[in-house]
């Protein structure tokens, strides 16, 4: 009988040592060490597995004194989508130690390649739960909307990963931030909002909230009742990073990566 050691979840497919695929994968970012893809030694894994994998890694950072706060999603973006051969967003956590504090440098010593793209934030003013969720009851379940960075940073050599490794890899989380200024979602049009990525005072890339999902809103939808299919949901109070709405660009050491939003304000971070 499958333990939480040993699992597996249906007849004839091998059994994975799910914690101790968790904890390589915990020790890959705390060390800032890259690997070859779970699924090369793993072929059985399949994305039931892989988010498995992420809730007992997640399970692993609360013990040694992380507090979750909130959720990001992946592959919001069509094109995204099909380049991964998938139809809708991956989810994955964000705990206290992945907040990054406006204006401080990027932590580099534990980061193999890191990536940095602008997201349109969430806080929550409500719990939402699954399932049935629509775009209209997330958005109302929103209590303000930030600009945000995130940075992404896959443990996987060459960036080379398929569906479950990167959400084994709890979607390359690292850190995020997020700029001084909240609104009123009512307030704003998301799917127009947009974003200037910049390097170093240079344009790299722009985007629209539309790029996510077609609205931000049908993201933290998607999100809330993809959770609840494992038992989850969105807290009150939680922040929720809804996907990048331009490609990530690489963080390269000297240089300043910023977004200007067209409502929300600007945020940076020194790398």
């Amino acid at each position: 009988m499958p333990t939480e050691h040993d699992r597996s979840h249906g007849s004839g497919q091998p059994s994975l040592p799910i914690d101790a695929i968790a904890d390589q994968m915990l020790q890959a970012e705390l060390t800032g060490s890259a690997r070859g893809p779970l699924t090369d030694d793993y072929p059985a894994m399949d994305t039931e597995l892989a988010y498995q994998i992420q809730d007992e890694a997640l399970s692993q950072r609360i013990e040694r004194g992380e507090t979750v706060v909130g959720v990001k999603l992946g592959l919001t973006s069509p094109a995204k989508q099909r380049q991964m051969g998938v139809s809708a967003p991956l989810t994955a956590w964000l705990t206290d130690a992945m907040v990054l504090p406006a204006g401080t440098p990027l932590p580099r010593e534990q980061l193999i390649h890191p990536r940095i793209e602008p997201e349109i934030v969430f806080v929550m003013g409500r719990r939402l739960a699954g399932p049935g969720v629509t775009a209209a009851a997330a958005m109302a379940a929103v209590h303000r909307v930030y600009a945000g960075l995130e940075v992404i940073d896959s443990r996987f050599l060459d960036f080379r990963f398929t569906l479950p490794d990167v959400i084994a890899d709890n979607a390359s989380s690292a850190y995020y931030v997020t700029g001084p200024v909240g609104l009123d979602p009512a307030a704003l049009n998301l799917r127009l909002e947009g974003s200037v990525l910049e390097i170093n005072g240079n344009i790299a890339e722009m985007g629209v909230g539309a790029a996510v999902q077609g609205h931000p809103a049908e993201a933290l939808a998607m999100a809330a009742n993809s959770l609840a299919e494992r038992g989850h949901v969105i807290e009150a109070g939680w922040t929720v990073m809804t996907g990048g709405m331009t490609d990530a660009i690489a963080a390269a050491p000297g240089t300043t990566i910023a977004a200007h939003f067209t409502h929300l304000g600007s945020v940076s971070i020194p790398c």
